[in-house]
Formats: C-alpha cells, sequence, structure tokens
C-alpha cells in the first residue's frame, strides 16, 4: 500500500532561512511523499499529513489543534513563561521556590520585577525590592571607580535586540534612566506629534539618532547583577578583550522533549569591555557590554564566531577543556528551565504535542567558566550566523527534521553519514498531552 503523501508548507518569509529550510526539509523527507504547497487550502483533506514552517503569525493554528495526529507546525502557541524576560523571571522563581537545590540558582542571576510607567511612579514600583536597596546601601561609601561596587542591568521585559538596557548602580541613577524615558509633556511639546507617533512597536523612538523608550509603553522591566567579570579570550585571538555571549540553538518538541544543538555560536561585542567602574557614563559607551550584533554597524567580521573554533583552554578557567565544560553546563540548565517553565508555569508554557520549536538561548561565560543563563529568543535571527557559518543554520533544520518530522510522520528517524546527530537530548518528560 502507498503510504500517504505529506504536504509541507515552507514560507518562512526570510531570503536567509528559507532556501535552507527547502534544502533540509527536501533532503531529509522521500521526494516520492512530499508535496511542497503555498496554501493549507490545497489540501486534498484536511486530514492529510501537514508541515507548517512559518513565521508565527502565519501558521494556521486551528488547523493545527483539529488535526492533532497528522499536522505539524513549528511553533507552539503559548511560550511566554519563556521568551518574555520577565516572565522567565517569574519561571525560575517559582521553580526554586519547590526546588531550592535546583541547579538554576547557580546558573540564573537573581532578578527584582517591578511594573512601572512613569519616573514619578518608580519609588512605588520598588518598596519591596530590598535585594536592590540593600546593594545601593553597600555602594554609598564606595567611590564611583571602586572596583567593589556592584552593578546592576536593567531590561525591559518585552524588549529584544538590546533595546532599552541600561546600568546603574544607585537609585539616583536608575531615577535618572527613567525620567530621560518620560514622554516630553504638553507644554513642551506643543505643535508637535502625539506621544504615540514618536514610539514604534517596541517603545523605540523613531528618531534614528536615539535609542530611547517610552517607559510606559513597556512597563514591565527586570533588574540583575551584572557580570563585571566576564570571560575574555587573550592575544592573539582576534577578539581578544572583547566580551561575548553564546548563541546556543534548543529544538523543543511535543510535549516534551527538548535537545541541544551542539554547534553553538559567540557572538562578540564591538570595542573592547572596559568594567562599568571605569567609565564616565557606562550607558553612553553600552556598545563594550551589549554583545548582540544587530547593534553593531558595519560588516560582522570578527563579531561572529564558531564557539567550537574558541581557544581551549584559557588561564585562570577551572576546566582544563572549557568548553566541553560550559556546553554540559549549557545542557544541564537548558534541560532544567524547560521542565521548571513546562511544570510550575502550565499556564504560560503549553507544549503542543504536534508542534516543534527552535529557540536561540543566550548564555554568558564569567571569568571562572559559569554559564549564565540570559535569555531566550522565539524566532532568532539566524542570519546573524552571515555566510561564513551558514552549514551551522543548514545541518541545524536537517537534524530537526530527521528528530522531529520524520518520526511524528511515522518515518524512521533520519541518519548522517559523516557523524553522530549533534542535537544532544537535555529533556524527556510525559506532560499528557495527546
Amino acid at each position: 500500500m502507498e503510504s500517504p503523501k505529506i504536504f509541507a508548507l515552507v514560507d518562512y518569509e526570510d531570503v536567509y532561512v528559507q532556501p535552507l529550510l527547502l534544502s533540509a526539509v527536501q533532503a531529509q523527507l522521500p521526494s516520492d511523499l512530499l508535496v511542497l504547497i503555498k496554501d493549507v487550502s490545497e489540501l486534498p483533506s484536511p486530514a492529510c499529513r501537514l508541515l507548517q514552517w512559518r513565521q508565527y503569525e502565519s501558521i494556521d493554528f486551528d488547523h493545527l489543534m483539529q488535526h492533532s495526529t497528522s499536522s505539524l507546525a513549528n511553533s507552539h502557541i503559548i511560550r511566554k513563561a519563556l521568551i518574555r524576560k520577565h516572565y522567565l523571571s517569574a519561571t525560575v522563581s517559582h521553580w526554586l521556590t519547590k526546588n531550592p537545590k535546583s541547579l538554576l540558582k547557580d546558573h540564573v542571576q537573581p532578578s527584582v520585577e517591578f511594573e512601572v510607567d512613569y519616573a514619578e511612579f518608580l519609588d512605588d514600583a520598588l518598596v519591596e525590592a530590598y535585594e536592590l536597596k540593600e546593594s545601593w546601601a553597600r555602594n554609598e561609601s564606595l567611590s564611583e571607580d571602586d572596583e567593589s561596587r556592584e552593578w546592576w542591568i536593567l531590561k525591559p521585559g518585552m524588549s529584544d535586540r538590546g533595546q532599552g538596557i541600561r546600568l546603574f548602580s544607585s537609585e539616583e541613577e536608575l531615577q535618572e534612566i527613567f525620567e530621560e524615558w518620560d514622554p516630553p509633556s504638553d507644554d513642551e511639546d506643543e505643535g508637535a506629534q502625539s506621544n504615540d507617533e514618536h514610539i514604534n512597536g517596541l517603545g523605540e523612538k523613531q528618531d534614528d539618532s536615539s535609542d530611547g523608550v517610552i517607559a510606559s509603553q513597556l512597563r514591565h522591566f527586570i533588574v540583575q547583577p551584572y557580570i563585571q567579570s566576564p570571560l575574555l579570550l587573550p592575544e592573539p585571538h582576534p577578539s581578544a578583550g572583547r566580551k561575548f555571549h553564546i548563541r546556543t540553538y534548543v529544538v523543543a518538541f511535543g510535549a516534551l522533549k527538548v535537545f541541544v544543538y551542539k554547534p553553538m555560536l559567540a557572538l562578540f561585542g564591538g570595542p573592547t569591555y572596559a568594567d562599568p567602574c571605569t567609565a564616565t557614563s557606562p550607558n553612553d559607551e553600552l556598545s563594550s557590554h551589549l554583545t548582540n550584533t544587530c547593534l553593531q554597524t558595519g560588516e560582522r567580521e570578527g563579531s561572529v564566531h564558531a564557539f567550537w573554533s574558541l581557544p581551549t583552554s584559557i588561564s585562570g578557567v577551572r576546566a582544563q577543556d572549557w568548553k566541553e565544560d560550559v556546553f554540559d553546563q549549557i545542557c544541564a540548565v537548558t534541560g532544567e528551565v524547560f521542565e521548571a517553565a513546562a511544570r510550575s508555569m502550565g499556564i504560560h508554557f503549553q507544549p503542543l504535542p504536534n508542534a516543534f520549536e527552535i529557540y536561540g538561548v543566550d548564555f554568558l561565560v564569567d571569568s571562572r567558566g559559569t554559564a549564565w543563563l540570559l535569555e531566550i529568543n522565539a524566532f532568532p535571527d539566524f542570519a546573524q550566523t552571515g555566510n561564513d557559518l551558514q552549514s551551522l543554520v543548514q545541518d541545524l533544520f536537517q537534524e530537526v527534521v530527521a528528530k522531529t518530522m520524520r518520526p511524528f510522520f511515522g518515518l524512521p528517524e533520519g541518519k548522517k553519514e559523516e557523524e553522530l546527530f549533534p542535537l544532544r537530548q537535555v529533556l524527556d518528560i510525559d506532560l499528557g498531552r495527546k
């Protein structure tokens, strides 16, 4: 009996990603079964086997939910517990309350969450921010350039691309940040456009010369202790002395298996890193602290490296091969945080048995070799990999098809001739969703 066709609607709306997805699907799914379509309406029957690999807003979730055994899509519907900074903070906090010995306490910086619309209400928002106030009190006796001064990082809960991130070490500095974000008063802005016309969907000012935000448009914020001693590569590495973070690709499938992709990226900041204590105004020199490639101008040369190409040993790091040690930490933390979201934040993370998703998970390694979870991104920017490392993304997509799609559609798991799969499974739990 002939196997039923597999219809694939692959439309990622990204010129970098689209050809890589098509290549992966065509390489891993049998050509005699695969049928590429452009719309769900082209299915001969709603019950046909269907793959949707599209942007979140374009996925036909109604069809996905109604055909749980034959339809597969590349995103879960609800995953705020992971991808929104203030929700992720709550996820970790709830999990640690129930599991105080969890490894997350040693790999996620504690957070203070608050909501504020305007600078004048900041005091009220921080009434119960005891950790923050205790830190400010300790800093009062220290000079601004004292290396023991404690710094904090402010992150809007729902922004991305580094928007709105600031550093501070005192109540006055935090207050000044929010005062800068207050919209102009009616008296100051007579005859100008309305406040809403000055911002875009992320709360960014439309004026390209400013990276300011309007606090009332973001509202949710977290602050965390700033890691002042990041791991820096020594000479003669071309990016020596520049801060970097690790971009890890994580695949969540069904309800719930989680895999970490071993090939990772090291994304470097622009100028040489400088401790915030040594800067006159750290927020005027954020480019040395923020490693988002989207914030850098010009070519990405020197900003994006394959993680496993970095030096194997670095003086001062505990592990002899720090990269293997960091990868093991990343795998353990990733499995734990996804389980935390699934088990303690079920309202805000609802894995579907017929969905998979690729997340971009960011880690910062400190000077001792400890990997700290920074954030989790849905629909990560694969194009930041660039042309030189495009094969890393291409292979990832093939692994995803082989590990998730083939088994879902009743085909044996795909194989690669040259090596074992570089997807390491870090979680396998049954949430009882069929």
